[in-house]
């Protein structure tokens, strides 16, 4: 494989540099949206929604919309997407595997083509596998998605959460600005129906919360019941673990059992009318007891 490389070149890294026009075409937007104020940023959003409804597609507006949630980033979490990060938020809109390592900003890069695809009105859900990773980004991400004018929910243990930015929030602002990549502040988290969490215009949760709710809701009597709504778009977090490892454990939902209390009693009955050897054999060496074909007529009688 090296000597066809050498020969044709790394496909990936072609991939890659493919990619730099729309690079460019965000860049080209940077000092344009830095000196819009807060409300003009929601206003952009307003406009990207308009202009999907006249026919524009989502990758027309993508170089526009990218540089809109670097510039909301920026201001929130004082964090700026770097090249690559745009680079795997292309990757990731398009459907692809990005492969990023620990430190370069998979969270951040996540919330690009989440903006973009949210943008339909749709949803969008974003996977991770565990409930503290969920709340953890709802809090901190969230910030970028309510400065753009988009709502952001939570899915975790049967519970439904909604990112609030006054919800519970006395002195909140610098722990979360501090350590929100580290810790989860729980104030801006406000309770809600799962339904509602579903609603919002970006949901995180877990593989098997995102899947429970999906056999709950294909075991509804009434379509009002459910409470997720037609899937739109995920971004899947540790596509490895989830889509891999994960994927071999099944999600199983079982009934309470019937009572069967009355049934233990009439079997006990019935077994103390039964005789060794005659009607049952026991084997001592594997551990097990049979019905002589005597044994089951007898039964079969006595019930």
């Amino acid at each position: 494989m090296s000597i066809l490389t050498k020969i044709f070149g790394d496909p990936n890294e072609k991939f890659i540099k493919s990619l730099q026009p729309a690079i460019d075409k965000i860049n080209l937007f940077e000092k344009d949206f830095e000196k819009f104020s807060s409300d003009q940023l929601k206003e952009k959003t307003k406009e990207f929604k308009s202009r999907l409804l006249e026919g524009q597609t989502l990758d027309d507006i993508l170089p526009e919309a990218f540089a809109l949630v670097r510039e909301a980033s920026r201001r929130t979490l004082k964090q700026r997407h770097f090249d690559v990060q745009l680079i795997g938020g292309i990757v990731l809109h398009q459907g692809k595997i990005a492969e990023m390592k620990t430190g370069e900003g998979k969270t951040l890069s996540a919330t690009l083509p989440a903006y973009l695809n949210a943008l339909e009105g749709k949803g969008v859900h974003i996977i991770t596998v565990n409930d503290y990773l969920a709340k953890r980004d709802m809090v901190w991400m969230g910030q970028i998605y309510d400065a753009l004018g988009l709502s952001t929910g939570c899915i975790v243990n049967e519970s439904g959460y909604v990112y609030d930015k006054d919800y519970n929030n006395s002195g909140n602002d610098q722990l979360r600005d501090k350590e929100g990549s580290f810790r989860v502040v729980g104030g801006y988290m406000r309770p809600s129906t799962k339904k509602e969490a579903y609603a919002a215009d970006i949901t995180y949760g877990t593989n098997n919360e995102f899947g429970f709710d999906y056999l709950r809701d294909n075991m509804v009597y009434d379509k009002a019941q459910q409470v997720q709504r037609e899937f739109n778009f995920a971004i899947v977090d540790e596509v490895d673990s989830i889509l891999i490892d994960e994927a071999r454990v099944p999600l199983i939902i079982s009934g309470e059992a019937e009572e069967a209390t009355d049934k233990y009693y009439t079997f006990a009955r019935v077994m103390s009318l039964l005789e060794k050897n005659s009607d049952y054999e026991i084997d001592e060496k594997m551990k097990t007891a049979a019905f002589t074909d005597q044994g089951q007529n007898k039964v079969v009688k006595s019930l």
